[in-house]
């Protein structure tokens, strides 16, 4: 029985077509698409995470050599080869602290007020807008402002002081912002019953609110104090590129110049034989610092919000 060309050319025709159906029908799938979904996403955070693990390993091959006790607590040196970093390393955490010092109290109180008893009005909003704004200001506008105000109109000059109150300018936006976000995520459940209980609304936001509210409050703490222990164009308009001649220098008024301005100095207008090694030893330092310092803030956090859940 022969078949006809008309019968043929159906089913040539017929068949691919009816492939590509089922391919569109398993590629629409929902299941398809979650499961295409998930593996884009997890590629996207494996080639993040593999740059960045390959930027840290670079720069700590390059670094962790340098570092020696002699490197970490000596005295700088601005034209003999194997000096240290000892004052610059301790401006560093004596500004992160004074510049703490002064905005987590105010960032406490503002994200406070903003998640608890501003009503929704257009000066809440004109607040928010001021913070969010603020919060993309570049740092080197934000060190100019305090070289102005700070160094010049108030006579400070250039020291850890002014530094310090620059900087609390870069971190307040975000830690208001982190504040109140993590003010908002408690339950309300959790004020209506210390209410119930005869509490005052002050009392229920300090015994209460912020207490479970305080593991975010250390996030955002410990990623504005990352951020700013490798601030430079604040720093360098506010504290300055030299530093005390004593070990340690409580002075707020002497000269602060950090971790990461040092590094800038010594790469762009340093005459020390060695400074590629002192560069490279810097970034290996402040990156095991930050790294030190986050897991010493991250750690109390997560077993205290691990307690707040009973676990």
């Amino acid at each position: 029985m022969e078949r006809s060309v008309e019968g043929d050319r159906y089913c040539a025709v017929h068949i691919p077509l009816k492939g590509m159906i089922v391919v569109w029908q398993r590629l629409t799938n929902p299941r398809a698409i979650d499961r295409l979904a998930n593996a884009i996403m997890w590629l996207a955070g494996m080639v993040i995470l593999g740059i960045l693990a390959a930027f840290l390993a670079y720069i700590l091959y390059k670094g962790v050599p340098v570092l020696s006790w002699n490197f970490i607590t000596g005295m700088p040196s601005d034209i003999r080869a194997g000096g240290g970093v000892g004052p610059q390393f301790f401006n560093s955490f004596y500004i992160l602290f004074l510049s703490m010092l002064f905005s987590i109290p105010v960032a406490l109180g503002a994200g406070i007020y903003l998640a608890e008893y501003a009503p929704a009005s257009r000066l809440t909003d004109v607040i928010r807008l001021s913070t969010e704004s603020l919060a993309t200001v570049p740092s080197i506008v934000l060190g100019l402002f305090g070289m102005i105000i700070f160094v010049n109109m108030l006579g400070l000059g250039f020291s850890i002081i002014g530094g310090a109150l620059t900087l609390s300018l870069l971190n307040l936006p975000v830690l208001v912002r982190v504040t109140e976000e993590a003010i908002r995520t408690v339950p309300a459940s959790y004020r209506e019953a210390s209410l119930a209980l005869g509490a005052t609304k002050w009392q229920t936001i300090w015994k209460v609110v912020l207490p479970n509210a305080l593991p975010g409050i250390i996030t955002g703490i410990t990623l504005t104090a990352g951020r700013a222990l490798g601030e430079t164009a604040i720093l360098i308009f506010t504290a300055g590129t030299t530093v005390s001649r004593h070990l340690p220098d409580f002075d707020p008024l002497a000269a602060g110049e950090t971790l990461a301005v040092h590094m800038w100095y010594v790469m762009a207008v340093g005459l020390v034989p060695d400074r590629v090694e002192i560069a490279n030893g810097i970034g290996a330092l402040l990156i095991i610092a930050i790294l030190a310092f986050n897991l010493m803030f991250t750690i109390p956090g997560h077993l205290l919000q691990r307690k707040l859940k009973g676990k």
